[in-house]
């Protein structure tokens, strides 16, 4: 990959604090014994694609004003977590109509690179208030033109990166993670079921792997309601592998599995704070809690390889 191309991604491609990325070549060759050791343990191992969008980290850049771009050029509220700030955010730069074939061919170069890795394939995070949610969604996206307005032109940037990334290494090789119901970073929709289901039916055209999405009772950030609307209509439009997510236990995500409600459940908190959480669900053995406070943090160790395995008389 030639530096100018390198330069153009690191251009557009916004940061976020402790988070790794696969726009470089260092970073392509960082990524490879990682991949590796995965793929010795027998794991499938697909790389997350996402840009941050308008919640970019602000210490990154300092021109960060001018870096940080969005649908919109409307802030985002502060990330307070516990009664703690724990992110501010500047307003975004709207991105030019002309700017937005770049930023969709960041996400395709990416995948490539994720491929050159050694990458399985890659998930394209539309969830989440991250960039491309903020496209999709009608609280954030106030445009004027192709890309605004209509529930068509809202999803158009969505499915271009699909689009593209699909060309790029394979339909087959490529997911898409969906959060239509969700308010994540003032990311609400006014009418979260008709996104999801335009999503679903618009992502068979390109004959992606699977689509991953968010239970309609994670409106917020770890925290689980009662809500009667269910991700059902979106599972039956989508023609491939449905994941869902969204504060799964073992019971509840065994029914939703003997219901057909989804092929395939995904674990995050109870994943990372359980190494061997497969063979625990099969023994009904204790869980091991998670511990927020080291999420997110640039420690290798503490909090993410450094919980317990069952004991092996267990």
């Amino acid at each position: 990959m030639s530096k100018n191309v390198n330069k153009r991604i690191t251009k557009h491609m916004c940061r976020f604090k402790n988070a790794p990325g696969i726009w470089s070549k260092e970073h392509i060759e960082a990524w490879k014994p990682i991949v590796d050791a995965v793929h010795a343990k027998g794991g499938i191992f697909f790389c997350q694609l996402w840009h941050p969008g308008r919640i970019s980290d602000r210490s990154f850049e300092p021109n960060a004003e001018k870096q940080t771009v969005s649908s919109t050029d409307k802030g985002c509220s502060p990330l307070v977590e516990g009664g703690k700030v724990l992110f501010e955010f500047l307003p975004p730069r709207r991105l030019e109509t002309h700017e937005i074939t770049t930023v969709v061919n960041d996400f395709r170069v990416a995948a490539r690179n994720a491929m050159e890795a050694g990458f399985d394939g890659v998930e394209i995070h539309g969830a989440h208030g991250y960039l491309i949610d903020q496209f999709m969604k009608d609280q954030i996206n106030d445009r004027t033109d192709d890309y605004g307005g209509s529930l068509e032109n809202r999803c158009r940037f969505a499915l271009e990166v699909v689009e593209a990334v699909a060309n790029e290494i394979g339909a087959n090789k490529v997911g898409m993670r969906l959060s239509p119901f969700a308010n994540y970073m003032d990311s609400g929709d006014s009418n979260p079921e008709r996104l999801g289901l335009y999503m679903a039916r618009s992502l068979n055209r390109y004959g992606i792997l699977y689509c991953h999405v968010v239970e309609p009772r994670m409106e917020a950030m770890e925290e689980r309601s009662e809500c009667s609307v269910s991700l059902e209509p979106m599972r039956r439009e989508f023609n491939g592998t449905f994941i869902v997510a969204g504060g799964y236990g073992r019971e509840d995500g065994n029914d939703a599995i003997a219901k057909e409600r989804a092929d395939l459940v995904a674990y995050g908190r109870l994943f990372l704070a359980n190494p061997d959480l497969p063979k625990r669900f099969e023994l009904n053995a204790p869980l091991t809690k998670h511990k927020r406070d080291t999420f997110y943090t640039s420690d290798p160790i503490v909090g993410y390889t450094d919980y317990p395995f069952l004991e092996t008389t267990v």
